[in-house]
C-alpha cells in the first residue's frame, strides 16, 4: 500500500461539503478513506453517513486523537467565522494532525461544489481578518455566461483568482494576457486541471503573452480576440520598487492602461473593469499616481468615446490590500519568521485595510455586473488592522510567541509609504449601492486635470521620440510633471536624472 492510500483522514465538517469530498475520495480510492467526520452539532453526532462515523463535539474528540495522532484533517466548513477557524486550527494542531488542509474561497463552496482538488494547506491568511462575506458566484456571473473574457495580469495574484471564479460563469472564452511567459503557464496549467476535477464549467482557456505597452500589438491583439469583457488586473504594484523605477511605472500602468482603453473602444468591448488601489487615493509614491491616473482614463472614457457612443460600460472597483499578494508582507513575514526573524514591521502604528483575495475577487465580478458605466466603485473593507497585530498573529500561528522566541524590529516606512491609507478623498462620497460591500464613490467636484496634456507631455520621457531625445526616460522631469499635475506627489531628495 503507498504512503497516500495509508493516510488516515478526518473531514471536519459534516455538511454537504464535507459529504461531497468523503463520496470523491471514496470514488477515486485516494487515502485509506475517511476514518470520521468531526462535527459540532448534536443533530449528526453519533451517527453515519455512507458508513463513516460522525465523531463530535470537535474539541472533545481531538482530545482523545492526542494519543494517536491522525495523519490529515480537511477543514470543510464554509460557513465558519474566521474567530471559529482559528479555534479549530489550534484544536487541531494540538490534537497532533500531521497535515491541516482547508477547503477556500467560501463563495465557490457555498453552491456545493467542492472538490479534493481545491483544498490546499491552511495559512494565515484564512485566520486573519475578518470573515468574508459570501457571494453567490454563478448568479454574479451570469452577465458572462457565452461571453469572451479577457483578464490582463492573470498570472498574478488578483488575476489568477479573478481566473479561478470565471470557471464558475460559463464563459465560452477565457483570455489569459499577461507579460510573464511562466505565471501564465502556471494558471494555464492550473485551469486546465481545475476543470479536469470538474470545477466549474468547460471553458476555452486561451493563454496570450503580450506587452500592455505595445499600443500597436493591444490594438491588433483586441482585433483578434474580439473579448465582450475585460477584467484588468495587470499593473505594477510594488511600492518601494517603483519608487526607484518611475519611469517604468508610468510607462506600464499609465500607458499600458491607455493602450487598453483605446483598443477596447475600437473594437467594441462591453464592459471594462480597472482593478485599483487606495494608494491612488490623494497619492504621494509613483505607484499611487500612476493608479490614480489610470483611475481618471477609465471614468473619463466614455466621454472621450463620444459620450458613449458604442454602448460599452468603463468602471474602476477600488479596494485596499489584499491578503497573500505576492507583493503583500504575509509571504516577507513568513520567510522572516522560517528563517528565525527578526519580523520586521515599518512603524508600531501603521494600519492598512486587508481582504482576503477570494472575497475582492468575487466582489469584482459582482461590481462588474450591476456596475454603470463611468462608475468608480469602493469595497467596504471594514476596519484597517495594525501591521504590528498581523506580525503578532502570524509568529503564533508558526506557533511561536512574539519578542520571546521571534523578535519584531521596527524599521521605518520606506520610499512611498504612508502610516495610513484612505479609501476615498476629500473630493469623494462614499454611498451604499444595494449590494453587500460594494459602495458607489461620487466626486463633489469635477476634476480640472487635462489628461489630454498629461499624456502628450509624459509620452516622450516613456517612449523614445526624434524630437526629444534628451527627456527619453529622465525622472527627474517626470516627477516634476507629475508633481505640477498631482502636488501630493512625494519628491525624493535625491533621484539620478535618467533611469527607469
Amino acid at each position: 500500500m503507498t504512503a497516500e492510500k495509508s493516510r488516515r483522514l478526518y473531514i471536519i465538517g459534516a455538511g454537504f461539503a464535507g459529504q461531497t469530498l468523503a463520496e470523491e475520495i471514496k470514488r477515486k480510492a485516494v487515502f485509506g478513506g475517511v476514518v470520521a467526520f468531526l462535527d459540532d452539532d448534536p443533530e449528526k453526532i453519533g451517527w453515519k453517513i455512507e458508513g463513516i462515523p460522525v465523531l463530535g463535539p470537535i474539541r472533545d474528540v481531538a482530545r482523545l486523537l492526542r494519543m494517536n495522532p491522525a495523519d490529515e484533517a480537511v477543514i470543510a466548513i464554509p460557513s465558519a467565522s474566521r474567530e471559529y477557524l482559528t479555534e479549530l486550527y489550534g484544536v487541531l494542531q494540538k490534537a497532533g494532525f500531521g497535515r491541516i488542509r482547508i477547503l477556500p474561497g467560501i463563495s465557490q463552496i457555498i453552491e456545493g461544489d467542492a472538490h479534493l482538488i481545491q483544498t490546499r494547506s491552511i495559512d494565515p491568511q484564512d485566520l486573519l481578518g475578518r470573515t468574508p462575506v459570501a457571494v453567490n458566484l454563478k448568479q454574479s456571473l451570469a452577465y458572462l455566461r457565452g461571453k469572451r473574457v479577457l483578464i490582463t495580469g492573470a498570472g498574478g495574484s488578483i488575476g489568477s483568482e479573478l481566473c479561478r471564479q470565471l470557471l464558475s460563469g460559463g464563459a465560452a472564452r477565457l483570455y489569459l494576457f499577461g507579460h510573464g511567459e511562466n505565471s501564465i503557464y502556471q494558471i494555464d496549467k492550473e485551469l486546465r486541471l481545475l476543470q479536469d476535477e470538474g470545477v466549474g464549467e468547460k471553458a476555452t482557456l486561451v493563454p496570450v503573452i503580450g506587452d500592455l505597452k505595445d499600443g500597436n500589438y493591444i490594438d491588433y491583439i483586441l482585433g483578434r480576440l474580439k473579448a465582450d469583457v475585460i477584467f484588468h488586473a495587470a499593473a505594477y504594484k510594488h511600492v518601494p520598487m517603483m519608487e526607484e523605477n518611475p519611469v517604468a511605472a508610468i510607462e506600464n500602468n499609465f500607458f499600458g492602461t491607455l493602450n487598453l482603453i483605446r483598443a477596447a473602444q475600437k473594437h467594441g468591448v462591453k464592459r471594462f473593469v480597472l482593478i485599483t488601489t487606495d494608494k491612488a487615493v490623494e497619492p504621494v509614491s509613483i505607484y499611487g499616481v500612476s493608479k490614480y491616473l489610470c483611475e481618471r482614463l477609465v471614468l473619463d472614457a466614455p466621454v472621450r468615446d463620444g459620450e458613449n457612443s458604442s454602448g460599452s460600460h468603463f468602471m474602476a472597483v477600488r479596494f485596499g490590500n489584499v491578503l497573500g499578494s505576492r507583493g503583500s508582507i504575509m509571504p516577507l513575514f513568513q520567510k522572516q519568521i522560517e528563517k528565525g526573524g527578526p519580523v520586521t514591521v515599518t512603524d508600531p502604528e501603521m494600519r492598512r485595510w486587508f481582504m482576503t483575495i477570494p472575497e475582492a475577487c468575487s466582489l469584482v465580478h459582482k461590481a462588474g455586473g450591476v456596475g454603470v458605466n463611468g462608475n468608480l466603485y469602493l469595497l467596504d473593507m471594514g476596519e484597517p488592522i495594525r501591521i504590528r497585530d498581523m506580525a503578532e498573529q502570524m509568529i503564533r500561528f508558526y506557533g511561536f510567541e512574539p519578542e520571546e522566541d521571534i523578535r519584531i524590529e521596527y524599521i521605518g516606512p520606506r520610499p512611498g509609504e504612508r502610516m495610513d491609507e484612505a479609501l476615498w478623498s476629500g473630493n469623494e462620497t462614499p454611498s451604499p449601492t444595494g449590494y453587500s460591500r460594494i459602495l458607489k464613490v461620487e466626486r463633489k467636484n469635477r476634476e480640472t486635470l487635462d489628461l489630454q496634456s498629461l499624456i502628450e507631455a509624459l509620452a516622450p520621457i516613456c517612449k523614445f521620440d526624434r524630437e526629444k531625445p534628451e527627456q527619453y526616460r529622465n525622472s527627474v522631469l517626470l516627477r516634476e510633471i507629475l508633481h505640477t499635475a498631482i502636488p501630493g506627489l512625494i519628491i525624493p531628495a535625491q533621484e539620478g536624472a535618467y533611469g527607469n
